[in-house]
């Protein structure tokens, strides 16, 4: 073929401009300073595809020979994408309800054992992840003071979990945009451990599965493993028994959030409860009830509620009153996990009355919808997040 070529007639054809190159989108979520001059510097050229044709003269054979510069500045931003270690990154960590939440038994641990309907919702906070230069110490900074940025923090208690169990060196500078009320009954904080855990995960390519992440992160949450479920999952145990089931919620059905600004204390809560006062419905007809038919009132069943509304009486007043007002409204109305976040299924406006009266006027309240995630991938921001959520106090968000 040399031969050939070297004795060839290079006929050029018309060389065609091609459109200017609009550089090509890398999938990580940040650039180091040498795949971005990269990308900056295709963008500012214009390129041309050349075509030729070769003659082979003792064949008489011709042959198109195109040359094509974007195709092949394409392939070097994948060699360096490729390449390229990931020192940023940003994810979502929502925040989940417990459509129902059985209380089944007392275990000898002193834990109780449970069987709940856990599924992620669109209400969560952000998380920035950078590599630090230090080897000794993770910094975490946040949007609210009062918030624990030691290793009382479940990020950092995750991040510690996450070096232990695969001898990384990785320290991270992590920023916390809290959006989730804590002592709300919605996971914020375990969710934040998880995705804490996945985001190491990232930095180190992948050393662990998902499925693995899940059972490491038992030993410091009982929520945590839920979140490693594909958005919607049966618990049972003390939550850590994780059987991911498809959705049985329509995505799109919208909610509203109201939480008081008192919390309830989880521990009180449980001290509280009584187990011979608690629903006695087998969770697995739940269940089937929710396949078969969709949310409804009945469905919603919670056996916290009772401590937790001897705890925080006003909370019961609340249910009751949103309860009543949002008849024809809400599909169903109930308290999500140890409290004290009321939740109404079926639109997401509160009632008319949290705007009006004074003794509400410091409640959360966002809207939210049921979400899921693909497998391999974290759980991705809605876009009408940042409008959804009303803030009449920043100390609600306090961890």
């Amino acid at each position: 073929m040399a031969t050939s070529i070297a004795s060839a007639h290079l006929n050029c054809a018309t060389i065609f401009p091609s459109s200017s190159f609009s550089g090509k989108r890398s999938l990580r979520q940040s650039w180091n300073n040498r795949s971005y001059s990269v990308y900056r510097n295709f963008q500012s050229q214009r390129s041309h595809s050349i075509r030729a044709m070769v003659s082979d003269s003792k064949t008489g054979k011709q042959v198109e020979v195109v040359y094509d510069p974007d195709e092949r500045l394409n392939k070097l931003a994948d060699e360096i994408d490729k390449n390229a270690p990931l020192s940023r990154l940003t994810l979502f960590s929502p925040c989940k309800v417990n459509v129902f939440l059985r209380i089944t038994g007392k275990r000898g641990d002193g834990y109780h054992d449970l069987a709940s309907l856990f599924h992620v919702i669109s209400l969560g906070d952000t998380i920035k992840f950078s590599l630090s230069p230090s080897k000794t110490k993770d910094r975490l900074s946040t949007n609210v003071s009062g918030v624990p940025l030691d290793d009382r923090n479940l990020i950092i208690k995750a991040l510690n979990l996450y070096r232990k169990k695969t001898e990384s060196d990785n320290f991270f500078w992590i920023h916390l945009d809290k959006k989730v009320p804590t002592g709300a009954g919605l996971g914020g904080g375990s969710s934040n451990a998880a995705t804490a855990l996945w985001a190491a995960n990232q930095f180190c390519g992948g050393l662990a599965t998902e499925k693995e992440l899940q059972e490491w992160s038992s030993e410091i949450g009982s929520d945590i493993p839920f979140f490693f479920s594909h958005g919607a999952a049966f618990c049972t145990g003390r939550g850590e028994v994780v059987q991911d089931i498809p959705p049985l919620i329509p995505l799109d059905l919208p909610m509203v959030l109201i939480k008081p600004p008192q919390a309830c204390s989880t521990a009180e809560v449980y001290r509280r409860l009584r187990l011979d006062q608690t629903s006695k419905i087998d969770p697995l007809i739940l269940l089937d009830k929710l396949s078969s038919n969709g949310i409804s009132q009945d469905i919603c069943v919670n056996d916290l509620e009772p401590p937790a509304f001897e705890v925080l009486p006003s909370l019961k007043k609340l249910k009751k009153r949103v309860t009543a007002a949002g008849r024809g409204v809400y599909d169903a109305v109930f308290m999500s996990g140890s409290g004290s976040t009321i939740v109404g299924i079926g639109s997401p406006d509160p009632p008319q009355f949290v705007y009006d009266e004074d003794e509400y006027q410091d409640v959360f309240l966002s809207e939210a919808n049921f979400m899921t995630r693909e497998s391999n991938k974290w759980y991705q921001e809605p876009a009408s997040q940042s409008a959804c959520v009303s803030y009449s106090d920043p100390s609600e968000l306090v961890q």
